[in-house]
C-alpha cells in the first residue's frame, strides 16, 4: 500500500499539537526547522515542503506493522503479546564495577561495550544524565563513554535528534539504545532509508528497553527540583510491582515518591502505545521482577543472538532461564499495555477502523478490544 507522504504542517497538526509526540526526535536533528527544546519538538519557521521525511519517520505517522516486520525479521508482524522472538532469557554482568553502577544486571551497558570492543560498532547513541539529572543524548565513542551512560532516566528524550546529526558520509557503524517509540522510528528509517542525512545502513545493533511509559522532561524536572537535592542524586529506579514507588538514590540514603504521584507527569502519547517492549529491536531489556540485580533479555534477531552468545563465550554475561511465572507475567503486562492503548485510541477516533497511526487486522484489533 502507497502511504501518502506529508510535511511538516501536517506533522504539527496532526501530532505534536494533538498530543501525541512522544519526544523521540525523529524529526529533528537534520532539520532546520524542528528542534526539542525544553522537553517539546518547537517549530522554528514554517516548511513549504509538501513531503517531509520529519513526517515519514515519526512513529506516530502511518505505520503498517506487516510491512515494518517483514523488514526487521522478514515475517509478518507477530501478535503474540512480546512480538517476534529466538528465546526469552535473564542475566546480568559479570562485572561487578558495571553492575554497580548500571540499572539492574548492567545488560545495556556489557552488550553495547562488547560490541565496540568487537568492531561490531564504532559508536553508539545513548542518553547521558547530566548532574541537573536531565537526560540528553550523546554519541559514545569508547567504553568508557559508554560507561558514563548507565542507568535509567525516566524522562522522555530526544535520542534521534543525536542519531540524525550523524553525518551522511560517515562510514561509522552504529548502535542504539532506546525506548519503544524510537526503536520504531529507527524500524521506519530501515523500511525506507533517509535521503541526505544519516547512512541507517550502518545502524547495526539496536538495543530496545522496555517501557509503560515516560515522563514528561520539563514538568517531571521541575517536581524533581522541588523535592530534591539533585546534585546528590546518583541513581533513579522505579522496583518491580507490587511496590508502586519511585526512587531517589543520594549521597544521604534513599528518597521514594508514590508511583501514582509520578505517573501525573506522564507523557500524553504514551496512552496510545501498544509496545511495551521494544518489538522491533535486535534485543529488548527490562528488569526480573522479584529477582534483583537481573535484566530480562529478549532476543530477536540473528545479530542479537550472535552478541548475546559473543558475551557468554567470552565470560561477560552470566546467563540463566526466565521462570516461567515471571515469563507469562511478562506476557499480561505487555497484552494488556496493548489492549489499554486500543481502547485508548478507538475511545478518541471513536471508530475501531480508524487507529490514528496503526494498521491492524480487524481480527487482531477485535482480539484486543
Amino acid at each position: 500500500m502507497e502511504v501518502e507522504v506529508k510535511g511538516s504542517k501536517e506533522l504539527v497538526e496532526e501530532v505534536i499539537n494533538a498530543g501525541l509526540c512522544t519526544l523521540c526526535g525523529a524529526c529533528a536533528g537534520s532539520c532546520p526547522y524542528l528542534v526539542s527544546y525544553n522537553g517539546k519538538i518547537v517549530q522554528m519557521d514554517d516548511c513549504t515542503l509538501d513531503e517531509g521525511q520529519c513526517y515519514q519517520y515519526c512513529p506516530r505517522t502511518y505505520l503498517d506493522m506487516d510491512e515494518i516486520s517483514q523488514k526487521i525479521f522478514g515475517t509478518t508482524y507477530s501478535e503474540n503479546e512480546l512480538g517476534t522472538t529466538k528465546e526469552v532469557l535473564i542475566a546480568r554482568s559479570i562485572s561487578s564495577s558495571i553492575r554497580n553502577i548500571a540499572q539492574y544486571g548492567g545488560i545495556v551497558t556489557t552488550l553495547i561495550s562488547l560490541a565496540m570492543e568487537e568492531s561490531l560498532i564504532d559508536s553508539a547513541v545513548l542518553i547521558k544524565t547530566d548532574d541537573d539529572k536531565t537526560p540528553k543524548a550523546v554519541l559514545a565513542q569508547n567504553t568508557k563513554e559508554v560507561i558514563q551512560c548507565a542507568g535509567s532516566n525516566y524522562m522522555a528524550c530526544s535520542i534521534l535528534e543525536a542519531f540524525n546529526k550523524i553525518p551522511e558520509d560517515s562510514d561509522r557503524k552504529v548502535g542504539l539504545v532506546g525506548t519503544p517509540c524510537q526503536v520504531l522510528a529507527i524500524s521506519k528509517m530501515k523500511n525506507k532509508p533517509p535521503k541526505n542525512r544519516v547512512n541507517i545502513d550502518n545502524t547495526r545493533l539496536v538495543i530496545g528497553l522496555f517501557c509503560t511509559w515516560a515522563l514528561s522532561q520539563r514538568e517531571f524536572y521541575m517536581f524533581l527540583k522541588e523535592n530534591l537535592n539533585l546534585p546528590r542524586v546518583k541513581k533513579f529506579d522505579i522496583p518491580p510491582p507490587p511496590a508502586n514507588l519511585f526512587e531517589a538514590y543520594t549521597d544521604r540514603g534513599r528518597v521514594q515518591f508514590s508511583l501514582d504521584q509520578v505517573r501525573e507527569f506522564t507523557m500524553p502519547a504514551c496512552a496510545y502505545c501498544l509496545d511495551m517492549t521494544s518489538e522491533f529491536a535486535d534485543i529488548s531489556v527490562g528488569s526480573v521482577e522479584g529477582i534483583e540485580g537481573w535484566n530480562t533479555v529478549i532476543i530477536r534477531t540473528d545479530a542479537g543472538k550472535e552478541l548475546v552468545e559473543m558475551a557468554k563465550k567470552q565470560d561477560k554475561l552470566e546467563i540463566d532461564t526466565l521462570p516461567a511465572e515471571n515469563l507469562a507475567h511478562l506476557k499480561e503486562a505487555s497484552l494488556l499495555k496493548k489492549k489499554r492503548a486500543l481502547k485508548e485510541i478507538v475511545g478518541r477516533t471513536g471508530d475501531k477502523k480508524n487507529l490514528l497511526y496503526l494498521n491492524l487486522s480487524p481480527k487482531y484489533v477485535e482480539k484486543l478490544l
